[in-house]
């Protein structure tokens, strides 16, 4: 733009035959040239015309804003042409922002995968965790169930369970006295002292409750206190077998040797011994191959305990027990002494049990009455056939209270004491024989004190 008068304006259309006139403009031309250039005053100001308006600018201002305007231009340029030319600039911001996205992405996927490994770890602990419970589960059920099977067994001298609390005397006692070969003539069984009272029921685990506990120690030391309760039963309970094992054992070896001792034949015992009605299908008893030693052990208990009650069976017939009750005092032993009415020597082939008059006289082991009634020298006598060549006789009686034929039970009242016969006062003259033979009764109750040693 150059510097011109006042007078003249840029415009073609303006010549200088319409000096002095004014401007007239159409609508059509005032609406395409909406602003009007900037005329110089004649002060040299610049005037801005736009919509009928005039606006007035220093040339100061007015080049400054054109340098402006100008600087802009030429920067935008040569930046459009710096990145134009300049592609690695560009290509490394997009790989700069690339490896920002990969290492967000990267991070977010380590993030996952520490997620993912600490549930799979958490996973991992639960079913652990339910494993080693069900094991300890399953321990428990198997140690039940040998509880169950130590309570049914009997011990040498019968049930191991302790007597209920709170039962009267009355009721733990049987209705007749405790047999003994010392104190009297019933059934065979050992003093209370040899009882083997084993506690083998599992004890209830008094524990606080699980969630207060894990909270504390964790579940892992839950689980060590289950485990450290359920060793402490199974010792106990591997102890109580053993004891109870080591009874049937000792009590077998004993009864043997009894048998042995008294000269008797087992076969032959065995042979005489009654049989009652008993049956049912054979079902041999066998061993799982993943039994345990408690399974082993409590096998060969099972065995012991067989041999143990066809012993005692046997041992029923063999008179060792003694035929009054009382404290064991003799009058006159077996073998050779002076007779008591004509003073000469002469063989005594029993014992003379000091009893009071009409004291019951009881059989000392299972038979069958052969002889009830007046028998000589003996007075009213009663002999008793027990198998297998052995006999008894009780003479000297007072009353008979059985019959010839009548079977006879261990400590069933056989009559009363009295002293008929060739007697000098109340006393029970006691016989044991073996094939016709007297032989010394103190050697049967010898036996029989000695089984109830166990």
């Amino acid at each position: 733009m150059s510097h011109r008068s006042g007078h003249y304006t840029e415009y073609p259309h303006h010549g200088a035959y319409n000096h002095g006139r004014p401007l007239q403009r159409s609508a059509a031309t005032a609406a395409v040239i909406p602003m009007q250039l900037p005329v110089a005053s004649a002060s040299d100001d610049y005037t801005l015309v736009h919509a009928g308006k005039q606006v007035r600018i220093g040339p100061v201002l007015f080049w400054i804003a054109v340098g402006t305007v100008t600087l802009l231009g030429l920067w935008s340029a040569a930046t459009a042409t710096y990145f134009a030319f300049r592609d690695d600039v560009l290509t490394r911001l997009i790989a700069r922002q690339a490896d920002m996205q990969y290492a967000y992405e990267d991070r977010i996927a380590e993030l996952r995968a520490k997620v993912d490994r600490t549930t799979s770890r958490q996973l991992l602990d639960q079913e652990q965790f339910d494993q080693k419970l069900e094991q300890i589960m399953r321990r428990q059920s198997a140690l039940e169930q040998r509880a169950t099977a130590l309570g049914s067994i009997p011990d040498v001298t019968g049930s191991i369970r302790p007597p209920a609390r709170g039962m009267a005397a009355s009721e733990t006692s049987p209705a007749i006295p405790k047999p003994s070969p010392i104190s009297d003539t019933v059934i065979f069984v050992a003093p209370p002292a040899r009882e083997a009272r084993l506690e083998s029921r599992a004890p209830v685990l008094s524990a606080p409750p699980a969630s207060q506990f894990a909270k504390v120690q964790g579940f892992d030391n839950v689980l060590v206190r289950l485990q450290t309760s359920l060793d402490h039963v199974e010792r106990r309970q591997i102890a109580a077998l053993g004891t109870v094992e080591d009874g049937v054992e000792t009590r077998v070896r004993r009864m043997r040797g009894v048998i042995t001792d008294l000269g008797l034949d087992m076969a032959q015992l065995e042979a005489a011994t009654p049989r009652a009605g008993v049956g049912g299908p054979f079902v041999p008893v066998k061993l799982t191959a993943d039994a345990g030693p408690f399974e082993r052990q409590l096998y060969r208990i099972n065995l012991a305990r067989s041999q143990m009650d066809r012993l005692n069976r046997t041992l029923a017939l063999v008179p060792y027990r003694k035929p009054v009750i009382g404290e064991v005092e003799f009058t006159s032993g077996f073998g050779v002494r002076s007779d008591p009415f004509l003073g000469r020597p002469a063989m005594h082939t029993g014992l003379d049990f000091r009893a009071s008059m009409g004291d019951p006289v009881r059989a000392t082991a299972n038979g069958k009455v052969v002889s009830a009634g007046w028998s000589g020298g003996y007075g009213r006598m009663v002999e008793v056939d027990h198998g297998n060549g052995l006999s008894t006789r009780y003479g000297h009686l007072s009353e008979i209270h059985v019959k010839i034929g009548d079977q006879i039970k261990i400590g069933q009242v056989l009559g009363a004491v009295g002293s008929t016969g060739r007697s000098t006062g109340p006393h029970l003259h006691y016989e044991t024989r073996i094939d016709g033979e007297a032989v010394d009764p103190q050697k049967f109750l010898r036996a029989g004190v000695r089984l109830s040693a166990g």
